[in-house]
């Protein structure tokens, strides 16, 4: 009975110590954009009326909304399409509830809704949830100019 005592003993220990031990904060790659940074890292569509992308890498614009079934479900895979692509493009999110007025700006009926920006090209809207390989095909041959066959 008594090792019994001390084991039950030891292991309140070990999880108490854990449970104090700092957790590993998850960190988002995606960066959320309101209306001001919009304007300074994507376009200036208030004081601008012709297209020209701020940004030094593609981008990819994600339109959503809290309320959103398929937007919370692509939200992981975005999330780890900015962790894998981070040093070569950018993984934005515009909340259409918070950015009323940016939506409208840029016609959003339908969420989600991708705005995939390439690098001094027209960008390319995308409407809709999608599996993790499309959205990577997207990135490869819309954003990075790649063939499939060189992922």
């Amino acid at each position: 009975m008594k090792k019994i005592t001390i084991l039950f003993a030891t292991l309140l220990v070990v999880a108490s110590m854990s449970a104090n031990e700092p957790q590993p904060q998850k960190t988002s790659k995606t960066i959320e954009l309101d209306k001001k940074a919009f304007a300074e890292k994507v376009f200036d569509y208030v004081n601008e009326s012709e297209w020209k992308y701020k940004g030094d890498k593609p981008a990819i614009i994600d339109f959503w909304a809290a309320w959103c079934g398929p937007c919370r479900q692509i939200a992981p895979v975005l999330e780890e399409l900015a962790a894998e692509y981070g040093e070569e493009i950018y993984v934005y999110k515009v909340n259409v509830d918070e950015e009323t007025e940016l939506a409208q700006a840029f016609g959003i009926r339908s969420i989600p809704m991708l705005l995939y920006i390439p690098m001094n090209e027209t960008p390319q809207a995308i409407m809709g949830a999608a599996p993790k390989n499309k959205l990577k095909d997207a990135v490869h041959t819309i954003l990075l100019n790649k063939k499939e066959a060189e992922k």
